[in-house]
């Protein structure tokens, strides 16, 4: 019970640095805003016109796919590190992790899920 005591009086006092560090911010920063503060900068050009349009779906698609296969891979270090101590038990289950992961890499190469056109 004690480990969660310390735990939330760390919480409370983060929340409350944080707080602090805001309001003196907000006090004792600078407030001179003039035009040239206030137009959008975007690698020193000032835009024109609106946006010509949304990413198209496909972009967040691939990056999802991309951000789930990363993941999956990092789950291969700690197997690796403890495979001694695993030894053939954790291979049987790396190689049907792999083999998962291989089915569902296939899968959506054949959907064309990683078709970027």
């Amino acid at each position: 019970m004690t480990e969660y005591f310390f735990i939330s009086v760390f919480a409370v006092v983060a929340l409350v640095v944080v707080g602090v560090l805001l309001a003196l911010s907000t006090i004792l920063g600078p407030r001179n805003p003039s035009p040239q503060k206030l137009i959008p900068y975007e690698c020193g050009i000032i835009p024109r016109e609106e946006a010509k349009g949304r990413y198209p779906v496909r972009f967040a698609t691939i990056a999802m796919l991309f951000i789930i296969f990363d993941i999956e891979v990092v789950f291969m270090y700690p197997w690796a590190v403890a495979l001694d101590q695993l030894q053939l038990f954790g291979l049987i289950e790396m190689v049907i992790f792999i083999a998962i992961l291989g089915v569902a890499y296939v899968y959506v190469w054949g959907r064309g899920g990683l078709e970027w056109d």
